[in-house]
């Protein structure tokens, strides 16, 4: 299935989709409004390990969750490589998550078969580069299941400035 399918077929399935079971988040989440379905537990696991892997500053275990053609998006511009990413914003990422603090306000998971999409919306908050961080959050990853377990393949972060 080509990238553009994907994405169609997953955009038809969050329309279509009805969570079905809510969930608490471990990794020093608060626990999140929202629903994660049973079948997508595991791939929401594989998001809060990625976070944790940045947090503690851990690059190759972040890596190692991603799949090699990984699509990241963020405040406008592509990554389109785990290679890519790990070139240029991967260090940045692990140093900011590392010095703020993010809090899931709301998470939603879905999978049908092999791909799994799981939806967070939050806050961070901190201080980065001497300057206070405080951003309203949002983050769709998309997973696909591999004989080894879930791989991130594309990531879509936003934020802003709170009200």
């Amino acid at each position: 299935m080509s990238r553009r399918s994907l994405a169609l077929a997953l955009s038809i399935a969050v329309l279509a989709a009805t969570p079905a079971l809510a969930q608490d988040h471990a990794h020093g989440h608060q626990a999140a409004a929202g629903s994660i379905a049973a079948e997508a537990t595991d791939a929401a696991g594989v998001v809060d390990a990625f976070h944790a892997a940045l947090k503690a500053g851990d690059t190759a275990a972040a890596l190692a969750l991603m799949a090699p053609d990984v699509m990241i998006f963020e405040e406008g511009g592509a990554e389109r490589s785990r290679d890519e990413y790990a070139s240029h914003h991967l260090s940045s990422d692990a140093a900011f998550a590392a010095a703020s603090e993010a809090t899931v306000a709301r998470r939603s998971g879905w999978a049908e078969g092999d791909v799994a999409w799981i939806t967070s919306e939050g806050r961070t908050t901190g201080q980065f580069n001497g300057r206070v961080v405080d951003r309203l959050t949002t983050e769709t990853m998309l997973l696909k299941r591999h004989a080894d377990g879930w791989r991130i393949h594309h990531i879509h972060w936003s934020s802003r400035a709170p009200r």
